[in-house]
């Protein structure tokens, strides 16, 4: 018989601008910034190191300081014990959302009770491909049925000339990302999710001065126009997407507080949140980022759901075109899309944003007084997660 899983905490670090700015975070190690969360969530319920059974976590590019299980690593930063499991797991931009599902899944089958799922990603410090050591980190044999290039803008191309999407419909979306995201922390929205990190202070050169701040907002949002999003030039020759359409390389890290109902009840923790289907689904190489339209077929069939039964939306604005494609394709009210602002706007650490998403969607939930929403990622390597959760 499977145990019902539940969320019982979740918090994330502000997200702040990696490469080529130097960040407000940028000064941590990346075990030192993940650690953050788990300590926070872990706080925030009144348990204690020895409490937690396993975690999971996210990272993508696991070089550096980020390699040699950084998950472990930065759980053993906290305290002397030490008997907690660690896992961590590259799933490209959805790692952090694979993460949780794994954690809910060992729950629900007995193999543990109480368990963190995390993510953690600092761009600023490990950049993207310094784990390709040997060629590229993409076996392409000559039988290979794709015309699959590396680079992911071309991928968005692709997807904005397959459906028809146009400059003035991403710079759109672009600008409600960024106004949203504004409105969002004017109101205090993001408060409760958000928690402060002290950090060292950089100086011009990004070297620390010896002193620290308290880091308390996400960094990635910027004063924006429709006519300043116009203005800018395209990343790809004939392209439409550019830096304001395009996700924000960025620092960040987010932690889920996952155990049983029945753990849960005994030590006096109101239960949150449940997942009620998810999956990683494979998607058309030749678009590669399309991934959030298959898995929320997926999700749809398996839950027996549809998009009316959804109350919120969150899906990454890794660029402009994947958003606006899933949308076309489910015929999505975009109202009840990323209402507090996606990745165009707050940034995308990429090992931690899927942890990010569930993290937002459930404080949305919380705050707006709604039940249900799907969280769906596009992927590296053609991959598409997805998520239903729902709102106890």
């Amino acid at each position: 018989m499977m145990r019902e899983a539940v969320i019982v905490e979740a918090v994330r670090t502000p997200i702040a601008k990696g490469k080529p700015v130097i960040g407000d975070l940028s000064g941590l190690h990346a075990a030192q910034l993940l650690a953050q969360p788990l300590q926070e969530v872990l706080r925030r319920a009144g348990l204690e190191y020895s409490d937690v059974d396993y975690l999971a976590g996210g990272c993508v590019t696991q070089a550096g300081e980020q390699s040699s299980n950084i998950t472990r690593n930065a759980w053993l930063t906290l305290s002397d014990d030490y008997s907690a499991g660690a896992t961590t797991m590259d799933n490209q931009c959805g790692s952090a959302q694979t993460a949780n599902h794994v954690i809910s899944s060992m729950i629900g089958s007995g193999s543990v009770d109480i368990g963190i799922a995390c993510g953690v990603e600092s761009m600023s410090r490990v950049s993207m491909g310094s784990n390709v050591m040997n060629g590229p980190g993409f076996y392409l044999p000559e039988t290979w049925a794709w015309d699959t290039p590396p680079n992911q803008f071309v991928h968005a191309e692709r997807i904005a000339q397959n459906r028809g999407i146009t400059r003035e419909m991403i710079d759109q979306l672009g600008f409600n990302s960024q106004m949203r995201a504004k409105t969002a922390w004017d109101e205090g929205r993001f408060d409760r999710e958000v928690m402060g990190i002290e950090v060292p202070a950089l100086d011009d050169e990004g070297v620390p001065n010896g002193e620290t701040r308290l880091v308390t907002k996400d960094q990635g949002m910027r004063e924006t126009t429709l006519e300043g999003l116009a203005g800018l030039r395209p990343i790809m020759p004939d392209g439409i997407h550019t830096p304001g359409t395009s996700s924000q390389i960025s620092d960040g890290a987010a932690a889920i507080l996952w155990m049983t109902a029945e753990q849960a009840q005994q030590r006096g923790l109101k239960p949150r949140a449940r997942i009620i289907t998810d999956c990683v689904v494979g998607t058309d190489p030749y678009y590669l980022l399309d991934g959030p339209v298959d898995a929320t077929r997926r999700l749809f069939e398996r839950s027996g759901m549809t998009k009316d039964d959804i109350d919120l939306f969150e899906i990454n604005e890794a660029f402009a075109a994947v958003v606006l494609s899933w949308a076309q394709v489910y015929d999505i009210d975009t109202d009840k899309v990323n209402v507090n602002g996606g990745a165009m706007a707050l940034g995308h650490p990429v090992g931690s944003t899927g942890a990010r998403l569930i993290c937002t969607a459930l404080h949305e939930l919380e705050r707006s007084d709604k039940t249900t929403a799907l969280i769906t990622m596009c992927c590296g390597s053609a991959i598409g997660t997805g998520t239903i959760i729902e709102r106890i």
